[in-house]
């Protein structure tokens, strides 16, 4: 099976909990130093943390992790552990005395579905999660389904469990895109030639967000990432019907670790390598995101029964 861990150097650690009226966590995407990265926030709910400094007029370029979580905006405080930890390893923007992580977050909702709605990540669990992360090693396989911020992920207004998926593309001149999706979305996955498969309908139950992060080995600036991600969108929207609505707080990050360089010979040569960079980016999110959802299992916890969803004829 493919993952983001198929882009060298690219490292993913969840950690959870799925019991004692909890049903959340935290993913922790950590790349090589020096990575290049940016965001592209399109949900009309967005809960995220740093995702500011992304921006390609800002000072700093790279990214020392990101961090997807549960708990709303209470479980955005998971990223000062991430950050504690990457300053404890000397990752960060180097300042007199220390260095300044950057480690942008982006949180979904799933307060209570575990039963206790103050049971929602904190900074020992974003700690937990980098450390984890960095012990995994290059090339290791990711988890997915009811893991990490997946844990209490679900789908189709609420009716059916979500979770973490991944998935790589390779192109040629070992051009690696993958990327890792937490799929808690309002809408319903869209499978197969006919498209939308069946889902309930009716008015959102709660609060609801699809994150992704896409990653790739190209050599690419802040701008070129900023567009990137902005192309992850079109592979959420491919995948989930409705997608980007005011209920979700859709949030899509991009990584370049910078080992492979693109065709620049020439503008049209480098239009080319980027399209098609960004093609296969729209492509690995909208299968990450439907990874997550046939990884997802059924769970039942005080919080409410989440069956796995099943489109018919499965």
């Amino acid at each position: 099976m493919t993952a983001i861990t198929d882009v060298p150097g690219i490292r993913v650690g969840h950690v959870q909990k799925s019991d004692d009226g909890w049903l959340s966590g935290v993913t922790v995407v950590l790349p090589p130093v020096g990575t290049v990265g940016s965001v592209d926030v399109r949900g009309g709910g967005p809960g995220t943390h740093e995702t500011d400094a992304l921006d390609p007029t800002t000072l700093v370029s790279t990214v020392d992790a990101v961090v997807l979580t549960g708990g709303s905006a209470f479980g955005l405080v998971s990223a000062h552990g991430a950050q504690r930890w990457c300053e404890e390893q000397g990752r960060g923007f180097a300042v007199p005395g220390t260095v300044v992580p950057i480690v942008p977050a982006a949180a979904i909702f799933d307060l209570g579905r575990g039963g206790d709605v103050h049971a929602r990540p904190d900074a020992d669990m974003g700690y937990q999660a980098a450390a984890a992360a960095f012990a995994s090693g290059d090339h290791a396989a990711v988890e997915r389904g009811n893991v990490g911020a997946g844990t209490g992920a679900v789908i189709a207004r609420g009716q059916y469990k979500g979770g973490v998926g991944t998935s790589s593309i390779t192109l040629d001149g070992g051009m690696v895109v993958g990327a890792i999706a937490v799929v808690n979305a309002l809408g319903t996955p869209v499978v197969g030639p006919l498209g939308r498969a069946p889902g309930p309908e009716g008015p959102p139950q709660g609060l609801n967000t699809t994150l992704a992060v896409i990653a790739t080995n190209a050599v690419l600036d802040v701008a070129e990432c900023k567009r990137t991600a902005s192309s992850g969108h079109a592979g959420l929207a491919r995948a989930l019907d409705p997608s980007h609505t005011l209920a979700d707080g859709d949030t899509v990050f991009a990584l370049a670790t910078g080992a492979v360089a693109l065709d620049r010979s020439t503008e049209q040569a480098r239009q080319v390598s980027l399209i098609t960079l960004q093609s296969a980016a729209a492509e690995v999110v909208r299968l990450a995101i439907l990874d997550g959802v046939a990884s997802a299992e059924s769970i039942t916890t005080a919080g409410g029964h989440f069956p796995a969803f099943r489109p018919a004829g499965e």
